[in-house]
Formats: structure tokens, sequence, C-alpha cells
């Protein structure tokens, strides 16, 4: 594994619990990830995260780096370390040598501190909604309710406002970063049209073709008086397909080749099946049409006809048709209580119970007459925790409870299609293809300038 940008942001979110959603800017947070960053935080007097160890490191422990006015401490790095290589052996992935997946863990410390301090000076503000939504997830998605994640916490011997004030820092790096890393990407709309044209190309090459043929064999070394007797027949043949009569009738009364007798059908054949010269004629033909001259190759004349066409789109998109129950959250209806709820809704339809008739009866949504049906969505349709939580679902498949900013919901998928994009969604969707492409090295080029301008003192273990 290779010193990269890219795993450099693989060690950073899979060390503090984060996975980054470009398109929505969502996050999910891991209870057992975001404990272990927690771990040995304290809250300073003014409400900002610090390190425990700032003032009075333990004697066990140590400062391995200075970061602005951070500190990373060799515990936080041994913390980091071991979590890392339990997600790898859980994973079966392979972790390079000791030395250096310390060195390139604690460049990822240190590019953390170096965002958190930057997002904290860059003036972002996060409403205390949000937060508390986004601490809920976290149980939530741990199956548990608050009052049992301030428990775990404190079993863990971890302060439930350093662990809520660090969800809220992990939250503003990230509006920060993708903000700022947006900044430096440039796209041009020659690069649009160069991945359009690409991925035309790529399309019309996996396009598959059924043709009907009418064949007019030329012997080899066939005189010239021959190769014209043989050009009249086929010309008859074109002028009688034109005229009306049917192009299998004229295919078993003058085709040459094998398949006369099933009306000169070729049958269906991706494109790289077929002969070039073939796919050039019937590529801008519409099913049903004749070629309207003769095609000459090496076997002969031929009279071609399309029959149907498979030609997959290059900018197709998944709509999902789901259905939901939802519960707002009120001063008589807790979340932990419209979470609790919805589960034993959820126990309900697992053993029999109809979705449909549940949502009728108890969803305070206006799709509740419908029984939470919702039609058919496209992406960035929905809010974004609910569009994550309803793509990760099987169909037919049931999501535990879902908080958003409208309530907890339950979510059900019932359907999925493909829809081709129009000409300005494909210009966007090439956009944003570029975009994530170009994320990688921008983002590299971002910690590489926060770095620069940071104040980064390396500390040596205490003899």
């Amino acid at each position: 594994m290779t010193d990269s940008p890219r795993f450099h942001s693989f060690l950073y979110l899979a060390s503090c619990g984060v996975l980054r959603r470009r398109a929505t800017g969502a996050s999910a947070f891991s209870l057992a990830l975001l404990m272990s960053v927690a771990a040995g935080l304290s809250v300073s007097p003014n409400g900002v995260m610090a390190q425990a160890a700032r003032s009075t490191p333990r004697s066990a422990d140590y400062i391995v780096a200075v970061v602005n006015q951070e500190l990373v401490t060799n515990a936080e790095l041994e913390q980091r370390i071991t979590r890392i290589r339990d997600e790898a052996t859980r994973n079966k992935t392979q972790l390079p040598p000791g030395n250096e997946l310390r060195k390139q863990v604690l460049d990822a410390l240190i590019d953390e501190r170096v965002q958190v301090t930057n997002a904290r000076e860059s003036g972002q503000r996060l409403d205390d909604s949000e937060l508390d939504r986004a601490v809920a997830n976290v149980a939530v998605q741990n199956q548990m309710t608050l009052p049992q994640l301030r428990e775990r916490l404190r079993a863990q011997g971890l302060d439930y406002a350093a662990f809520r004030n660090n969800v809220r820092d992990q939250m503003m790096m990230e509006r920060v970063r993708e903000r700022e890393v947006m900044k430096i990407i440039r796209i041009s709309e020659a690069d649009v049209d160069a991945l359009l044209d690409k991925r035309r190309a790529e399309a019309g090459s996996s396009a598959e073709y059924n043709i009907a043929q009418i064949l007019v064999t030329v012997p080899d070394g066939a005189s010239v008086s021959e190769t014209t007797e043989r050009l009249a027949k086929a010309q008859a043949a074109l002028a009688r397909v034109k005229g009306g009569e049917a192009f299998e009738t004229v295919a078993r009364d003058v085709s040459e080749d094998g398949n006369k007798a099933k009306g000169g059908v070729i049958g269906m054949r991706p494109a790289d099946r077929l002969p070039d010269v073939f796919v050039d004629v019937v590529k801008t033909m519409k099913p049903g049409e004749i070629s309207p001259t003769l095609l000459r190759t090496g076997a002969g004349f031929h009279v071609l006809q399309l029959l149907e066409k498979r030609e997959p789109s290059a900018f197709t998109y998944q709509q999902t048709r789901a259905r939901h129950i939802l519960l707002r959250v009120s001063p008589q209806l807790t979340q932990e209580a419209a979470s609790s709820r919805l589960a034993g809704f959820k126990r309900q339809i697992e053993g029999g119970k109809s979705f449909e008739q549940i949502a009728r009866d108890n969803s305070e949504d206006g799709s509740a007459p419908q029984g939470g049906e919702l039609g058919w969505t496209s992406p960035g349709q929905l809010v974004p925790e609910f569009e994550e939580a309803m793509n990760a679902l099987a169909l037919n498949g049931i999501s535990d409870p879902v908080i958003t900013r409208f309530g907890v919901h339950l979510i059900q998928v019932e359907e999925r299609r493909q829809a081709t994009l129009d000409t300005k969604q494909q210009r966007e969707q090439a956009r944003n293809i570029l975009r994530e492409q170009k994320f990688d090295d921008a983002y590299a080029e971002w910690i590489r300038d926060l770095r620069a301008r940071a104040y980064i003192e390396m500390r040596e273990p205490p003899l």
C-alpha cells in the first residue's frame, strides 16, 4: 500500500468514523470509531474540544505532535493504529509495515487537526438542531436510545459533552473541506464535451442489433458481366422490398445465405459480433427501416433491414419507488419514542402485517392515505439521510428508523428502474463525474496548503 492522498483520506475516515458523501454532504457515524476518537478528550472552559493530556499528560503517555493549538498524543496514535488493524483484520485488508503504518496514521491525525482548526477559524457554524439529529443518528445506527448512548459513553469513561463537540467538529470540518476543495476544481466545457463523447462511444460499442438480410453472393474472381448480373439481381430484390413486398418473402425467394429459411433474420447480436460495415449502416436506422442502398462486401451484395435495436444509454440513472411511515417529533413524542414505535411497526410488518395499512393508520405525512406511497423519485429529490437509507435497501426491504429534519421514518423500497437523463442533466452528471475524478488531487493540494500555513511541531518520545 502506498503513501497516497487516497490512503491518507481512508485512514482519516476510518479512524474518526466519518463516511464522506460528496454528493449529499451527509455523514454516517460509527459509534465504536467515534468513541475511539473521543477517548482522552475533554472540554475546555470555552466549550472548545481539547486533549485531556494538554495540561497534564498521563505518565504513560506523551505528546507526539503539536498542530496549531492542538495536541496529538501517543495514546491517541496507538488507539487509532489498533482500531485500523482491527478493521483490517475483519475486512482481510493488507496494511503497510508497522513503522510505515504509524507514520501514515500520524500524518492522518495531523491532517485532522489542521482541518479542525481551519474549520473553527472559518466561521462555519452548525445549528444545535442539526447536531442533535447527528448525535441521535449515532444512537439509532447503533440500535440504542440517547440515554443508552450516554450510558455507553459513561461506561467507557468518556464525557458526553466532549463526544457531542467532537461530532460537531467532524461535521464542520467535512463541510469546510467540501466547500474549499470544490473551489480548487476547475472543469471546462471542453472537459464536459470530451467525457460525453467518450461515454457515447462506450455505450455505442455495447449496442445490440437484430438484423435481417438479403444476400446475393458474388463468387471470388467473378467476371465483370457476372458481377453486373448479380448486382441487377440484388437491385431487383431491393426494389421489391421498397415497393412494399414483405422482406421475409423476398429473402426466402432471393437470398443466398444460411438464414433465408428464417426470412433472412440473423438474430440479436452485440455490435462487436457484427461486421463493422453492417453496424455503420444500421446504427443510424430505426427499427423496421430498410437500408436505402445496397451494401457491397467481399461476400456480395446485401439488402439490410433493422428489426430491433438495444442501445444502452450512456446517461441513465436509477429511480426508486418507495413508501414510508413518518412520525413527527414533538414535546409529546421524542425521537427515542418515535424510533421505538417505528421499530415496533417494523416487527409487525416482518410478522405479516401490511406496511400500507400501518402507514394509513399511523403516518403523519400527506402520503398516509396512499399507504405512505411516495411515487417514483430521482436522486437528489429527497433529503440526504432518507435517500441514503433508501438506496441501501434491497427490493421490498424495510429500513430501521431513519431520522431526518422532518421526523423519524420507516422506509420500504417497492421498485427500481432506469431512466434517461435529458441534455442538461447529462452535462451536470458529467461535471459531477469529473469533480469526483479530480477530488483526490484537489484534496491533496488543499491539505498541502493547510499544512504549509499551520504550525506543526513533531515531538520525540521522552527519555
